[in-house]
């Protein structure tokens, strides 16, 4: 869904552009609150795992396809607010490096992809698992959920951009109706990728993801008849529960997905761009100010090789977005002191709605 450049006029480009700018500001404060040392590495590890996901596009319909906008994942992985920024940061890099989004429409795919989605999940997520019950389970349905309902609210979120800022003439209700309909397909698409990650960290460390935090429950133990809890366990101590075995791990998948798998992605345009072609959307169409970048359109210049080309992009887009991403959620993390390092966020894995 990445919009380019002369899909939206100026004016409204800009304004975009403001909304955009104030609410990364505003995730960058509330991003303090959600990342640490230790958790940083992995907020950047989730923008890279974004970045080459993005490049998995998958058929969603007769002649159309559909990729990963990641709002709902980053969010529960890691935060609402550290997810605006991992989306963020794969947008620009995208828009930089790849001419993939137009760079005067980034404020317009910083709202529509990054926010709106980021907010929109979150707040179904959120609420799904204050009604289900505590269990590991009802995280994955959860986000299974947020993530369907997050991709047509984009595209709901587009539409109205357009309708205020588009430059052609086009009969709005066509431009919802069509979005609407080929983005509810995407959203199940992004749903399943998004429970399948979501489910796999929380096999393996439910610790580590920020939406199951404060979900827990104590073990329970049967005495005379009667369920009652067991002691309280020991804090693990953080320096025993390393994050670098699920670093490696993700860095690796992403490494793979990006410069090997994409080869095999469906060549349909998106969702966006078939709409685009079909109802005439982009007639005013620009160039992309990186045309000429050695990387655009994810190929590497001067290698005639499709499948070495596109899967060094690949790797080279996967390394520079972990590098930026983590430079980023490094520097505006919390800092840890003595006092913190033993408190209920460092503590052993989550016993969500377990019981012997």
């Amino acid at each position: 869904m990445h919009v380019p450049d002369g899909f939206i006029n100026a004016p409204v480009s800009v304004a975009a552009g403001v909304v955009a700018a104030t609410a990364v500001a505003v995730s960058l404060r509330g991003a303090r609150r959600e990342l640490d040392e230790r958790t940083a590495p992995l907020a950047g590890l989730v923008a890279a795992f974004i970045f080459a996901v993005q490049m998995l596009n998958f058929p969603v319909a007769a002649g159309t396809s559909g990729h990963l906008l990641g709002g709902a994942l980053a969010a529960i992985l890691v935060g609402p607010f550290t997810g605006v920024l991992c989306v963020s940061v794969v947008l620009l890099m995208q828009g930089i490096l790849f001419a993939d989004g137009g760079l005067t429409a980034l404020g317009v795919n910083i709202t529509v992809m990054a926010v709106v989605t980021t907010v929109v999940a979150y707040a179904v997520f959120r609420g799904l698992v204050k009604l289900l019950p505590r269990k590991r389970r009802s995280i994955t349905v959860s986000a299974f959920v947020a993530a369907v309902i997050s991709v047509p609210a984009a595209a709901v979120a587009f539409t109205l951009i357009y309708a205020i800022g588009g430059t052609t003439d086009v009969p709005i209700g066509q431009v919802f109706t069509a979005m609407v309909g080929v983005h509810v397909l995407i959203g199940i698409g992004e749903a399943a990728i998004t429970a399948l990650t979501v489910g796999s960290v929380i096999a393996v460390r439910p610790d580590l993801v920020y939406g199951a935090r404060g979900l827990t429950t104590p073990l329970k133990l049967r005495v005379n008849g009667e369920l009652v809890d067991t002691p309280a366990a020991e804090p693990v101590p953080v320096a025993a529960r390393s994050h670098r075995k699920v670093w490696l791990a993700g860095l690796a998948t992403s490494l793979v997905l990006a410069g090997f798998v994409s080869f095999y992605a469906s060549a349909n345009p998106d969702g966006l761009e078939k709409v685009a072609s079909d109802k005439g959307i982009d007639a005013k169409v620009e160039d992309h100010a990186a045309a000429d970048s050695p990387l655009a359109d994810y190929g590497v210049e001067g290698l005639t090789d499709s499948r070495l080309s596109g899967g060094l992009a690949g790797v080279i887009g996967v390394g520079v977005t972990i590098v930026a991403g983590t430079g980023v959620f490094w520097a505006v993390r919390r800092r840890r002191t003595p006092e913190t390092q033993g408190g209920p966020a460092q503590s052993g894995p989550s016993q969500v709605g377990e019981s012997v």
